[in-house]
């Protein structure tokens, strides 16, 4: 029987006795206390340096890994690619079908598997990343479902080999920055701090870094270039954050090849064995010159071409259907027209079509000169070696010189590339553009070197032409130009290991930048310009009337606002006038004095807690309030005024990652200016009427 406790009742003592109990069964409750106490103090001592150390550093590791286990799976598929060409014999018909049916099989498994879980896994992503990093939200393509289906397409796709000729650096930034948004998340659990829009950019800034790192190898380029192509503006407080984690990410990608005793020591990607006694003549300054000018010239080209099929893509009635309902039977489609061309007994021979992307630029930047080494070259009915020093004979035929099947493959491969692009599978695109600038480079290394054998000096000891060191700056110039990049021309010397070359290739990269800028928006800004992202375009600086262009002449006048006495009706009509997300506020109907802003969710919030004026009795809502007195009315932080130019608009835009600004004359709200009439006066500036 149960006996009574003086002062409280049966049930509260029964309901005590269970929680004593449920916490006396545990055993040493003092030792456990001493151990949460200690991993608590740990925790603490930890975050004092700052928890992004930790979580930059879990960021490059892990896509390190990521990308290290995704080159080795790569790797096995097109050895079973290559076994299954060898292994058919001498039957055309089956040779024919091995080499097209696996990258179509693989393809269409790319795309079918990327698109079925969710559509933004397409392209690289960096054109979206560059509308998200300006404040734009698309939520959608930093989810975590993305990444799953993105590694799984770019690993099937970039196992299709060079017959699709598609690299991953942008999708690995992409991934990257998936990573990141995802890691921030969890630093937010795991410290309990209130999720800031500003620290995800910041982590979203080094994962960038980090994507070219783990490609490449190259901590300080991939710095420099997520900087000069993701960013208009960048806060110089982010740069430990970019090198720490591409530093991290950069080294475990070469520790792990050296686990994997594929190199002795942590040592270049494209390890190349160029001369560093003598790399080049004063007088071969002028060739890279004009090798810059040839790139640029056809980078414009290219970009051109690119952006026009791109759209012609999505407009044709035929393929805009393919690519809204049967997206893997297009990439079929375009795919056995890239691997039938590429196939090797055909046109495939005069385009070196049995070398991986990898293996493409091994060849290219031997120090060897091609047009010495063709007397004594054998016949290339056998596969590609061991040895990359063999792999320059893929570019020999005995029916052509090595300068026909250099110029063969960049005339096929323009188009094929451009072609390529419009495939809606994860792939990257700055990989095979750095291909075809090496082979740019490579022709005219080849032709300099033919026509000065001993040197371009003729007194002295001979010096001759290397032509792989044009190469690397065709490589760094028309990748450079393609991208509007610098960094370029580090990347390259960072990728190879060799700094001999690094002024001519600076002078290259320069000139080519020169003459695309000028002509062309870069590969990413076209994409964004093609798919309508909600990106402000970049005001060119021979646009002077910039400065001369205000804001009264291409601001909204007719703005919907609030007055501070306003009552349910007036709230109504409002939210029924636009969708905005934020109304101004001014003091009342007769004086547009502006006093601040109020969102649209606490607009919904009061109408849902007044009642109807037309309502019935019945209905138990407060009748009276205005909005004064039940909203939180924000105060005005920035605002324009009517003669501000339209080049400070646009840098107070991009600084401030703005959406909507609204625009006063002596305090009286008179407009406002949204990215929507930014970009207009923009076009308007460049393409006068």
């Amino acid at each position: 029987m149960e006996r009574p406790v003086p002062g409280g009742l049966p049930g509260e003592k029964e309901e005590e006795r269970v929680l004593v109990s449920e916490k006396s069964w545990r055993p040493c409750p003092k030792a456990r206390r001493r151990l949460q106490g200690c991993l608590e103090w740990v925790k603490q001592q930890l975050f004092r340096v700052g928890e992004d150390w930790y979580f930059l550093f879990i960021l490059g590791v892990l896509m390190a890994t990521i990308s290290f286990v995704m080159d080795l799976l790569v790797a096995r598929l097109y050895e079973a690619h290559r076994w299954l060409y060898q292994e058919v014999g001498d039957i055309l018909v089956l040779k024919y079908l091995s080499w097209t049916m696996y990258p179509m099989a693989l393809a269409a498994f790319s795309t079918g598997f990327s698109q079925s879980i969710t559509p933004y896994s397409g392209g690289s992503g960096i054109p979206e990343l560059k509308t998200i990093l300006t404040g734009v939200v698309l939520e959608d393509y930093l989810a975590i479902q993305n990444f799953g289906a993105k590694v799984v397409g770019l690993t099937c796709t970039l196992a299709s080999g060079s017959t699709v000729f598609l690299g991953k650096v942008g999708p690995f930034v992409h991934l990257s920055a998936m990573a990141a948004a995802y890691l921030g998340k969890m630093r937010t659990s795991v410290t309990r701090e209130y999720e800031n829009k500003f620290k995800q950019n910041e982590m979203l800034v080094a994962a960038q870094a980090v994507g070219v790192a783990t490609v490449f190898g190259a901590p300080i380029s991939g710095v420099l270039f997520s900087i000069e192509v993701m960013a208009s503006h960048f806060a110089v407080r982010d740069y430990w954050r970019g090198f720490f984690a591409a530093t991290c990410g950069a080294f475990v990608f070469r520790l792990l090849a050296v686990f994997n005793s594929e190199q002795d020591t942590i040592a270049a990607v494209f390890k190349s064995d160029l001369k560093i006694d003598f790399p080049f003549d004063l007088l071969e300054t002028f060739f890279f010159a004009i090798l810059g000018a040839v790139c640029g010239l056809v980078g414009c080209a290219y970009l051109f071409c690119q952006r026009w099929l791109l759209a012609a893509v999505k407009e044709n009635r035929l393929t805009a259907k393919l690519l809204a309902t049967d997206k893997p039977v297009y990439t079929v489609l375009v795919v056995l027209l890239l691997a039938s061309i590429t196939f090797p007994p055909g046109l495939g021979q005069l385009m070196a079509s049995r070398l991986t992307m990898k293996e493409y630029l091994t060849s290219l930047f031997d120090n060897r000169t091609w047009g010495v080494l063709v007397p004594n070259a054998s016949s290339v009915a056998d596969p590609p070696g061991v040895d990359p020093r063999g792999l320059w004979q893929e570019w020999y035929h005995p029916s052509a010189t090595i300068f026909g099947t250099l110029a063969f493959f960049l005339l096929m491969k323009f188009w094929m590339l451009i072609l390529a692009t419009t495939l809606p599978l994860p792939a990257g695109y700055f990989m095979p553009i750095f291909i075809y600038g090496a082979t740019i480079g490579r022709l005219l290394g080849e032709t300099v070197a033919l026509l000065f054998p001993q040197g371009l000096r003729s007194e002295g000891d001979p010096h001759p032409v290397i032509p792989s060191g044009y190469a690397l700056a065709g490589a760094a110039a028309f990748s450079g130009s393609v991208t509007h990049a610098i960094s370029t021309a580090l990347l390259v010397c960072e990728a190879t290991g060799h700094l001999g070359h690094v002024l001519p290739v600076v002078l290259a990269v320069l000139v080519a930048n020169a003459i695309t800028q000028k002509h062309q928006p870069s590969f990413y800004d076209g994409t964004i310009i093609v798919k309508k992202l909600p990106y402000l375009p970049r005001i060119r600086s021979r646009h002077m009337a910039s400065y001369q262009v205000v804001v009264e002449e291409f601001m909204e006048r007719r703005v919907v606002a609030l007055a501070k006495g306003g009552g349910f009706e007036e709230v109504l009509v409002a939210l029924d006038a636009s969708v905005n997300a934020e109304y101004p506020v001014v003091e009342s109907a007769g004086s547009p004095m502006l006093v601040g802003t109020v969102s649209r969710a606490q607009l919904v919030a009061f109408l849902q807690s007044h009642k109807h004026p037309q309502a019935p009795s019945g209905e138990k809502l407060t009748t009276m309030g205005t909005l004064g007195d039940n909203c939180a009315i924000e105060p005005i932080m920035l605002q324009l005024s009517p003669w501000t130019s339209l080049h400070q608009a646009h840098h107070l835009f991009e600084l401030l990652k703005l959406q909507r600004i609204f625009v006063t004359r002596f305090g009286e709200l008179v407009g406002a200016v949204s990215r929507v009439e930014l970009r207009r006066a923009i076009e308007e500036l460049a393409n006068p009427k």
